[in-house]
């Protein structure tokens, strides 16, 4: 059966109550060469699309409870990029009209061949791709973005937010797990914008102590304070005309954010011991890998800050979200520290490609890249096997264990066994381990710290 020429990495929900018209839809559509996961429920599908990134709807219409209906106009409003096929076993004009008023991209009445359904399917993803004429340029042989690397959807809807954030001036909050790359898509955004060519300051406001930061960022004059021996510029100075990150800026007091604030909306600072303000010209990003959204709930982060920072908003996919670039990402830090240590590079197993596509990475891109180092190090010229994986990434006989574990320590591998039976899939994990996704998240980040 000939593969489908759109259907490199497109990824397809189908909603049916059906489960036979499912399982021929879903096997005929996997045949082609395309992604598909399979919904009974709009519930159920609206869940999913709110935890993986889906190129194209494929619902019934009519549906106990919630209807296909509701589930077009839920993704018209909420997934823009998303497309539609409604299919019925009520084929009427009405019903046909109604669709398309709902935003359906496409209509299917029941029972149709196979070639009738990948036909619909084909052209509203070709269509999706026409939508798209700003679609950033991706080295496909290198696989990399701007010195990012990685072929799979989740980073290349980070691509497309990248090239949309730079040809504008608007402040951008890159969220994401620590480790996901959160400044190197900071950096891609100013090295493709009309900026480029001035200076991109990444700032750690986490790294610096409170009681320096304001000076750090906006410089002091002398004699401001015990010490102060000369004037010096601050950070923002220093990016005057390009491009400042304010990496971990939910670590910033009140007190700095109000500060912050200002400098957002008059584009103006103040240097510490100067009453004169002075105009800055810089692009602010800022990056977090905490909820900001929780931290104002709490009144640890100010909702005007917020605000003004979060105009574009661009999420850093985890690791485990991206399985399609493990092996790439793993391949490029080998190769990249055997020539920093003039070292011959060991090479990937099948069976070790495996363990690191099951694991979850609670780490992220970080944790593989420290991983790769250590195996260049320890296994210079070799296969990488196995053996010389942590004892954590191998597969282990359950044997006896003691009873002095604490009850923190059990669920913790518990937790990391599920993930690593599901391939780091969260949602799957919390619905076998009897949870929701957030309350996954929560555990997750308890178990990082």
């Amino acid at each position: 059966m000939r593969r489908s020429p759109v259907a490199d990495g497109k990824r397809i929900l189908v909603v049916d109550d059906s489960p036979p018209t499912v399982e021929v839809i879903v096997r005929n559509l996997m045949d082609r060469g395309f992604l598909v996961w399979s919904a009974s429920s709009v519930t159920e599908a609206i869940r999913m699309l709110e935890s993986a990134t889906v190129d194209l709807v494929i619902t019934d219409m009519k549906m106990p409870g919630i209807g296909g209906l509701e589930l077009v106009r839920h993704v018209r409003e909420n997934f823009q990029d998303t497309q539609v096929v409604m299919i019925t076993g009520y084929p009427s004009i009405d019903s046909a009209v109604e669709a398309v008023k709902s935003g359906a991209d496409e209509y299917l009445a029941k029972p149709f061949t196979d070639e009738e359904l990948l036909s619909a399917v084909e052209k509203v993803l070709a269509r999706q791709r026409l939508h798209r004429p700003d679609e950033p340029l991706l080295d496909e042989e290198a696989g990399s973005f701007h010195g990012i690397l990685g072929r799979s959807e989740p980073m290349r809807e980070v691509y497309r937010a990248i090239h949309k954030a730079a040809s504008t001036p608007a402040t951008v909050l890159i969220s994401g797990e620590s480790g996901t790359g959160k400044e190197l898509i900071a950096r891609a955004i100013h090295y493709s914008s009309p900026r480029s060519s001035a200076r991109f300051v990444p700032v750690n406001c986490g790294g610096i102590p409170e009681g320096l930061l304001e000076s750090e960022l906006f410089g002091h004059m002398k004699g401001a304070f015990t010490g102060a021996t000369e004037s010096r510029a601050g950070f923002f100075q220093t990016a005057d005309g390009g491009t400042i990150l304010l990496d971990e800026v939910s670590e910033t007091s009140l007190a700095m954010q109000v500060k912050l604030l200002r400098v957002l909306q008059d584009g103006e600072v103040f240097m510490v011991g100067s009453t004169r303000p002075r105009e800055m010209d810089v692009r602010v990003l800022a990056a977090t890998n905490k909820d900001l959204q929780t931290l104002i709930a709490k009144g640890l982060f100010r909702e005007d800050l917020f605000f003004r920072l979060n105009v574009i908003s661009i999420v850093a996919p985890p690791l485990r979200e991206r399985p399609e670039d493990i092996v790439q990402l793993s391949r490029y830090f080998i190769d990249k520290f055997a020539s920093e240590y003039d070292l011959p590079a060991p090479h990937l197993n099948g069976r070790v490609e495996e363990a690191l596509l099951q694991y979850p990475w609670p780490g992220n891109v970080r944790e593989l890249e420290n991983l790769m180092q250590r195996l260049v190090v320890m296994s210079p010229g070799e296969a990488i096997k196995m053996p010389h994986l942590p004892k954590y990434m191998r597969f282990t006989v359950a044997g006896e264990r003691g009873l002095d574990r604490t009850l923190a320590e059990v669920e913790r591998e518990h937790i990391r066994n599920v993930l690593a039976l599901v391939g780091g899939n969260k949602t799957q994990a919390a619905r076998i381990l009897g949870i929701d996704r957030k309350t996954l998240r929560q555990k997750l980040k308890r178990l990082e710290g």
